[in-house]
This record gives structure tokens, C-alpha cells and sequence, in this order.
């Protein structure tokens, strides 16, 4: 594994060198526009000056010669009204006027104004070149600012590249990683690093699930054989004893629960071995046929209570679904309907797309109806029912595997009512 800064370190020295190499361009660009246009300036000034100069002694040789870039002038305080009206009103003090030419052309000047008692006196200074000079280093600017923008812009894509990199191949080959059925190691692959500290904390938990799902596979393949042999043995044998026409009506009965409650033990582990493989079995379950037969197991078992059980509705309503998983889930729902209902009546309707039971047990509140299938929870009107609370709980995992729906709630008159809809389009 080959040594590298860590992602930290090389993030900081990132934005070290990308403010710095900004911050020294942009110091340089800024003194070398001051000093091109500050020389220009200077440079045509002067160029000025002495053209003006020429011109004079072409001119008037003997006269004095002036100079355009400075005027001055004083009068006195019997003369001061001979000042321009524009300078008349003014202060003492620095003051900014535009004016024409004689060309035509508007320039800036700048004004120094005293006024004392016996004296008036201005001096004019052309500011119009470095007011241009001003504009054109604001444009300058301006344009650097932006080339410095794009650049910062093209050196964070170039090092958020490097930087990131490793952190994008991690995800990748974690990606791949997801389609494969063994583990590949992911830190030789990195450098030590922040990566590669992550790469091996991956390589470690991916050893460890790769474990846990080898021994859950291996428990799956275990319960599957070790449960349903033993069931098929109980079945088989209860059979073969029910044949016997000879059979006390008291041990015929018992032999006939022992039967069922083999096939209820059957069908709940094939349903728990698809919720532990998360894995839809195929079938196709006649409904009304499956209610009935839940129906006569729960009457089997409620010998003593003075509740009818009703089924209803249409006949050759098919579900795509092992028979198993449906057993479950509406034996769950029948179950606890004919568990709480002390007299009355279990109603079993069976439509298109769903099954509807309704009881005249207790009810419920609008709580236990919210919350009756979170695993563990079995509601305030369990009175002295036995059950750890999870039947319901199973019954929602298959809704969610298989894309169902299934709710509780309280009736108006009396009792619950439970409804389990179907995807009749798969």
C-alpha cells in the first residue's frame, strides 16, 4: 500500500495554493495596470505639454510660455467680481467642475479655491486623463476579476478532481462489489490514507456480513429441513391413524388438531423462510376454498363459544401466492377475530381483490388500531388472551413483501373489522 498525505492535508494545501496563486496573480495584475496606466497617463500629458509648448514659440517667441495641465489665477477684492460666475459662489476648498473646451469636449477639472480678505485666488488642474485612466483600471479590473474567477473555477474542478478521486474509485469498486457474491479485499487497492482507513473498515464489515449471511443462509437451509421433515413425519402419521375407522370420536378429533396445527406449523415456516430470504413464492391460492378451511380449523378449536364463523362472498377468487403465505396471513387475521370474540359472530367476505373479516368482539380504540401490528404490541383490550404479540407483525411483513394491504379497524355498532386487499395485477 504506497503512502500518501492524507485527504485533509491535501484538501488544506488545495486551498492553500489555489488562494494563494489567486491572491499573488491578482496583486500582480493590480500593480502592473497601475503602473501601465499610471506611465500612459504621465507619458501623454507630458506629450501634450510640449506639443503646447511648440506651438507657442512657433507662434510668439519672446512671449512667456503656459501650460494647459495648470491655471491660476488672483484678483483682488475690488476686482473679484470680474470672476467667472460659475467660481463666484464657491468656497475655499477642492472643488470638481466639468467643462467644455474649446473643442467642444467635456473635460474634469479640479478646482483649489482661497478666498482672504484683500485677495481671491484659484488654481486649475486637468484631471481628465486620470479620471479616463481610473475608468479604464476599473474595466481592467473588472476583466481580471473575471479571468481569475473562470481560473479558480478550472483549478477547483482540476482538484476537486484529485481529491476526490479515491473517495469516487471507493464507490465504485464498492458498486461491483454489490453484484458478487464473495468479498474482494478494497485497501490494497488505496493508499493509507483517509480512503484507505475507509476502504478497510469496509473490508472488515464486509467480512463480518459476508459471515453473518453465510450462517443465515446456512440456518435458513437447516430450519427448512430439520422443521419440515419432522412435520411431514407428524402428518403422515396422524393420516395413517385417521384411517382407522375404528377410532374413539374423542381420539379422532384430537389426531385431527394434531393434523392441523402440523400443516399451520408448516405453512408459518415456509412464510418465515421467504420473509427471512426476502423472496416472493408463486402460486395460485383459491381464496373462499382457503377461508373455509380456516374457517372449520377455528371452529375445531372454539368448541365452547357461542360464536358462529360465516363465510361469504365470491367463489374462484385467486390470488398468485403460495397457498402457505396466504394461510398465514389470513389465519392471523381470523384468528385473532375469533380470539376476542367472546359471542356473536366471525364474518368472512370475500371480494375481487381482498377479504374482509368482521367480528362482534370488544373493538378497539383508534391507538390499537394504529399500532396493533408493530411487533410486540397487543392492544389495551387484550383482557386474558394469551400471545406475544407478534402474529399481526408476520402478517405485515408478507403485506410488504408481496405489496399488499392490511388494516384494522373499529366497527360502528360493535366489534373490529380487518381488511386484507390484494395486488391483482401480479
Amino acid at each position: 500500500m504506497q503512502y500518501r498525505r492524507r485527504l485533509r492535508t491535501r484538501i488544506i494545501l488545495s486551498f492553500l495554493a489555489l488562494g494563494f496563486g489567486l491572491t499573488a496573480l491578482f496583486a500582480v495584475s493590480s500593480l502592473y495596470l497601475r503602473s501601465k496606466l499610471e506611465g500612459q497617463l504621465i507619458d501623454d500629458t507630458m506629450q501634450k505639454e510640449v506639443d503646447s509648448l511648440v506651438e507657442q514659440a512657433r507662434a510668439n517667441p519672446n512671449a512667456a510660455p503656459s501650460f494647459s495641465l495648470y491655471t491660476a489665477k488672483t484678483w483682488s477684492a475690488r476686482t473679484a467680481y470680474r470672476m467667472p460666475l460659475y467660481l463666484q459662489g464657491l468656497d475655499t476648498g477642492i472643488h470638481n467642475i466639468s467643462q467644455l473646451d474649446e473643442d467642444g469636449k467635456l473635460r474634469l477639472y479640479k478646482y483649489a479655491i482661497r478666498r482672504d480678505d484683500d485677495l481671491v485666488s484659484y488654481v486649475r488642474y486637468d484631471v481628465t486623463g486620470a479620471s479616463l485612466g481610473e475608468q479604464q483600471m476599473l474595466i481592467a479590473l473588472g476583466f481580471a476579476v473575471i479571468v481569475f474567477s473562470a481560473l479558480a473555477w478550472l483549478i477547483g474542478i482540476w482538484s476537486s478532481s484529485r481529491v476526490i478521486s479515491p473517495v469516487t474509485e471507493l464507490a465504485r469498486r464498492v458498486a461491483d462489489l454489490s453484484g458478487s457474491d464473495k468479498a474482494q479485499a478494497l485497501a490494497p487497492y488505496f493508499a493509507n490514507d483517509e480512503v484507505g482507513e475507509l476502504a478497510a473498515t469496509l473490508d472488515d464489515y464486509s467480512g463480518r456480513m459476508t459471515q453473518l449471511v453465510k450462517r443465515d443462509r446456512e440456518f435458513n437451509a437447516d430450519v427448512s429441513h430439520e422443521l419440515r421433515t419432522p412435520l411431514a413425519v407428524i402428518r403422515g402419521a396422524t393420516e395413517l391413524l385417521l384411517a382407522n375407522p375404528e377410532l374413539p370420536e374423542k381420539t379422532k378429533l384430537r389426531l385431527q388438531r394434531i393434523d392441523r396445527a402440523a400443516l399451520q406449523c408448516t405453512d408459518l415456516t415456509t412464510a418465515l423462510l421467504m420473509l427471512s430470504r426476502n423472496e416472493r413464492g408463486i402460486g395460485n391460492t383459491d381464496i373462499h376454498k382457503l377461508a373455509n378451511n380456516l374457517a372449520e380449523a377455528n371452529r375445531a378449536q372454539m368448541t365452547n363459544k357461542p360464536v358462529q364463523i360465516i363465510v361469504e362472498g365470491l367463489n374462484d377468487v385467486f390470488v398468485n401466492a403460495p397457498e402457505a403465505v396466504l394461510s398465514v396471513a389470513l389465519g392471523n387475521l381470523i384468528g385473532n377475530a375469533c380470539k376476542y370474540t367472546q359471542e356473536g359472530e366471525v364474518r368472512i367476505v370475500v371480494e375481487t381483490d381482498r377479504v374482509i373479516i368482521q367480528d362482534t368482539g370488544p373493538g378497539l380504540s383508534e391507538e390499537d388500531a394504529a399500532r396493533l401490528f408493530e411487533r410486540g404490541y397487543r392492544g389495551s383490550g387484550i383482557g386474558v388472551t394469551t400471545g406475544g404479540g407478534i402474529g399481526l407483525s408476520i402478517v405485515r411483513r408478507l403485506c410488504d413483501l408481496y405489496e399488499w394491504k392490511v388494516s384494522i379497524k373499529p366497527r360502528e355498532e360493535s366489534g373490529a373489522e380487518a381488511c386484507l386487499v390484494f395486488d391483482t395485477t401480479k
